[in-house]
């Protein structure tokens, strides 16, 4: 399933370009994203002993004092670069994902068909290693000073691909050449966040109306005057926007470029829909920014060039 430090990796790629800076690889960055997580937990295990030990000395505080007892450690935990939050970027809430398909980020990318089913799949829930093949998409998005989230790039691939390879390629493709929009520059990146989606479970189902809102996407193919047009969803998109399967189904023919009525949409040629799953981890700006300082800060960065 996709993880956080595939999000990581993402900003990571996508800060490096434009930067013009070499990355640190995947591998590099999930290790490194281990001991960031250790290292908090002992810090945020250490600040609770330490409000613990103080508010039972504020209890024996005279009770005829009538100043509010506020534990010191208190303000040293919400100014904490560790607290989970950033004054860079606000908490983002549920994002939209409005996937184009690219078939030039990669060379494997461009042999598969529009609705071939990947060649081999991997499954399950346990972190994925390097090694392992997934068809996959990376979402970003930038979110305003009161939580808005707006879609800013969304573009992946249904041929499988080995993860490096894969999030770096299309962390690049969906930031920098969705023609939907601008490329994103130095100054968006601490207005974003990030999201990676690992597709799987592939199944063609005879009924278009034959699967879950929030748990699968759906891929469709179909045909007008001999033309055969196609789009995709990912399994969150049918959800935040509140649409029944019928709209969803609707929407995402319009989307491929169908014109026709509402009410007819059963009625195109050789339609062909399937469904898969889709395992999503989103990250934003403030919690990579907290990550990559410490990472520099710490030394580690040298490290891994040693």
């Amino acid at each position: 399933m996709a993880t956080v430090p595939h999000c990581v990796y993402c900003f990571e790629c996508l800060s490096s370009s434009l930067e013009k800076r070499k990355p640190l690889s995947l591998a590099q960055v999930e290790e490194l994203w281990d001991q960031y997580e250790a290292f908090s937990h002992g810090e945020d295990d250490a600040a609770d002993a330490q409000l613990q030990a103080e508010a039972a000395a504020g209890a024996a505080v005279d009770a005829s004092d009538t100043t509010p007892y506020k534990p010191a450690a208190i303000s040293r935990l919400l100014n904490s670069p560790l607290s989970g939050s950033s004054s860079s970027s606000p908490a983002p809430s549920a994002s939209s994902s409005t996937p184009s398909l690219n078939t030039t980020a990669s060379k494997s990318s461009s042999r598969s068909s529009l609705f071939s089913l990947p060649k081999s799949l991997s499954r399950g829930t346990k972190r994925t290693s390097d090694e392992e093949e997934f068809p996959l998409f990376v979402t970003w998005n930038t979110v305003s000073s009161r939580g808005r989230v707006s879609l800013r790039g969304c573009i992946g691939t249904f041929e499988p691909h080995e993860l490096d390879d894969g999030l770096r390629s299309y962390a690049l493709t969906a930031a920098l050449e969705d023609t939907r929009f601008n490329p994103i520059s130095t100054r968006e990146l601490p207005t974003l966040e990030c999201g990676v989606t690992l597709l799987t479970d592939f199944e063609p189902i005879s009924d278009p109306m034959d699967w879950d809102i929030g748990t699968h996407g759906l891929r469709i193919s179909f045909i007008v005057s001999n033309r055969r047009y196609g789009s995709t969803y990912l399994p969150d998109v049918a959800r935040e926007q509140g649409w029944t399967r019928e709209e969803t189904m609707i929407s995402l023919m319009r989307k491929a470029g169908w014109n026709g009525r509402s009410s007819e949409w059963r009625s195109v040629r050789d339609l062909k829909v399937i469904r898969y799953q889709g395992f999503k981890a989103s990250l934003w700006y403030g919690e990579w920014k907290e990550f990559r300082e410490w990472v520099v800060e710490s030394g580690r960065d040298e490290e891994l060039d040693e």
